[in-house]
């Protein structure tokens, strides 16, 4: 099963000079790799099918430098295909992570941490309250991102809950490592 076909799939964080992350099927089958390379001005953050980086997924690319509220481009290399973008809504942030998803259509989903309080919690007790996270379109669910409890290994479920999930599952897969990549840097 690809990546792009996973309805419910794990990525997990390993540190090494960088960042890597392993996305894993129900099974344990992986499905997907991404390395972040350290010491990066410029977020390039690239999704291979696995650890060989023969394959290249996804490509998700920082628009600027260093930004508070940084915008992520994300594309697709095999078709050169556009996915849209991945905004960090800077200030929203300090309380409760936020990300804002605009899709080539101009289609606005927002990426929103569960809650304020467990928001302000986590931001007290770092990474022994597990985040979570919902994608919305309107009231609509898309997706949901699910941090394991785990103070030693990172680990976050993704999981494609509408059917609209399945037509932007790169892009959903490039908000998911955003999220693990750029929010993990708290924990």
């Amino acid at each position: 099963m690809s990546l792009f076909d996973c309805p419910l799939y794990t990525i997990g964080r390993k540190i090494a000079l960088g960042t890597k992350f392993t996305l894993t099927d129900p099974s344990g089958a992986v499905i997907g790799f991404c390395h972040q390379k350290a010491f990066k001005l410029k977020e390039d953050i690239r999704i291979y099918t696995d650890d060989s980086k023969s394959t290249e997924l996804v490509n998700i690319q920082a628009q600027q430098v260093i930004d508070f509220a940084a915008k992520y481009d994300v594309k697709t290399p095999q078709d050169d295909k556009n996915w849209g973008v991945w905004q960090r809504k800077g200030f929203e942030s300090i309380v409760r992570d936020t990300w804002q998803y605009t899709s080539p259509d101009g289609e606005e989903m927002t990426l929103e941490e569960d809650s304020v309080g467990m928001a302000l919690l986590r931001r007290f007790l770092s990474n022994l309250v597990p985040q979570s996270f919902v994608l919305k379109s309107g009231n609509e669910v898309i997706a949901e991102f699910k941090q394991h409890f785990n103070p030693f290994i990172f680990k976050m479920d993704v999981k494609l809950v509408s059917p609209k999930a399945q037509s932007i599952a790169p892009a959903i897969a490039a908000g998911a490592i955003l999220l693990c990549a750029i929010e993990g840097r708290q924990q």
